[in-house]
């Protein structure tokens, strides 16, 4: 079974970072698009950021140019790099990673992660 991993969330001013981690581990897989989700209670769920196989990353457009997605494929690692960080930007991200493993194409996610950013 395939796992996503988070780590990185947490408290912070506004104006601060934070880095976002989300490993994939288990058994043979192949990863084709990984991205970040956020959750806020004033709207749906939102996708952030993403960066598919061999391809140029996305963004919303209420982060670009402060928030970074980037991948490390020798660790099945995502990072989102997140800067200038708003209040607005609270929300639990998650993380999802499109896989290919030996039962085909599957959509995964990760457990979620709390970021607070204080005003």
């Amino acid at each position: 079974q395939v796992q996503l991993v988070e780590s990185g969330g947490g408290l912070v001013q506004a104006g601060g970072s934070l880095r976002l981690s989300c490993a994939a581990s288990g058994p043979a897989f192949r990863i084709n698009t990984m991205a970040w989700y956020r959750h806020t209670p004033k709207m749906e769920r939102e996708l952030v950021a993403s960066m598919p196989s061999g391809a140029s990353a996305n963004y919303a457009d209420s982060v670009k140019g402060r928030f970074t997605i980037s991948r490390d494929n020798a660790k099945n690692t995502v990072y989102l790099q997140m800067n200038s960080l708003k209040p607005d930007d609270t929300a639990v991200y998650y993380c999802a990673m499109i896989l290919t493993t030996n039962q085909g194409l599957g959509h995964y996610w990760g457990q979620g992660t709390q970021v607070t950013v204080s005003s």
